[in-house]
C-alpha cells in the first residue's frame, strides 16, 4: 500500500521497536498529527484476556479529566415526570414512545442513549438496531439509571466507555491532537489506570500485552506499559 508523504515523514520520527514513556509518546503524537483537521488521539490496548469468557469481559467507563474534545449528543428515554430533569441537565433529545418510533424509522442522530430502568422494556425492542451500533443503554456503563442528571453531566464532561473486542483489544479516544501535552498525558493516564483497575480476577499471565497511541491519520506509537 502506498503511503502519503506526511505519513512517511511522521514515520521517520518514530523508532518502531521502542516502547516510549507516556511523556515522549504524547510529544510525538503532537508532531505526527499533520492532517488539516483536528485529529482524534486514540489508545489501543491489547489485553491478556479471553473475551469469549463472560468473566474476562473488560468493560467500563471513566470520565477523562479534560474531556474528548468532542461534544456528545445525548438522547434520554424517560417518562414525562423525568423529562424536565433531563432537559435541565442538557439532554439534546428527550422522549419516550415517540423517540422509539423515530429510531425504528431509521433515525440515529445521537451519540449516547440514556434510559430510566422503567423504560428498558420499550428500549429492549430496539436491541437489534442499537446493539451493533454500541448505542444500547447498560447499567454497567451508567446509561440505565434514575439519576438522569448525573448521567448527562458525566457524558457531557467527557465520559468514555472502554470495552474489549473479540480480539482482546480496547480502542478508546483520549482527546484531540490540538490538546496540549499535559492534558493529553493526564487523559491517557486516567484511561490506562481505569483499564488496569478493571483487570478480571480470572485473567492469567501478563495483563497489558501492548499499548499504542495514534492520531487519526498518524502512525502508531508504542507505549511502555510498565509506566502505569
Amino acid at each position: 500500500m502506498k503511503q502519503g508523504k506526511k505519513y512517511t515523514d511522521s514515520m521517520k520520527l518514530i523508532d518502531r521497536l521502542k516502547q516510549y514513556d507516556p511523556e515522549e509518546a504524547v510529544s510525538l503524537i503532537k508532531q505526527t498529527a499533520k492532517a488539516k483537521f483536528d485529529e482524534t488521539v486514540e489508545l489501543h490496548v491489547r489485553l491478556g484476556v479471553d473475551p469469549r469468557h463472560a468473566d474476562q469481559q473488560v468493560r467500563g467507563t471513566v470520565v477523562l479529566p479534560h474531556g474528548t474534545g468532542k461534544s456528545k449528543t445525548v438522547l434520554v428515554i424517560c417518562k414525562a415526570d423525568k423529562a424536565k430533569e433531563a432537559e435541565a441537565a442538557g439532554a439534546d433529545f428527550v422522549g419516550a414512545e415517540d423517540m422509539i418510533a423515530k429510531i425504528q424509522g431509521g433515525w440515529f442522530d445521537f451519540d449516547v442513549m440514556v434510559a430510566t430502568p422503567d423504560m428498558m422494556g420499550l428500549v429492549g425492542r430496539l436491541g437489534r438496531v442499537l446493539g451493533p451500533k454500541g448505542l444500547m443503554p447498560n447499567p454497567k456503563t451508567g446509561t440505565v439509571t434514575m439519576d438522569i442528571a448525573r448521567a448527562i453531566t458525566e457524558i457531557k464532561a467527557g465520559k468514555v466507555e472502554y470495552r474489549v473486542d473479540k480480539t482482546a483489544i480496547i480502542h478508546c479516544p483520549v482527546g484531540k491532537a490540538s490538546f496540549d501535552e499535559t492534558k493529553l498525558g493526564e487523559n491517557l493516564k486516567t484511561l490506562m489506570e481505569a483499564i488496569i483497575k478493571a483487570k478480571p480476577s480470572t485473567a492469567k499471565g501478563t495483563y497489558i500485552r501492548s499499548a499504542v497511541i495514534s492520531s487519526t491519520m498518524g502512525p502508531g506509537i508504542k507505549l511502555n506499559p510498565l509506566k502505569y
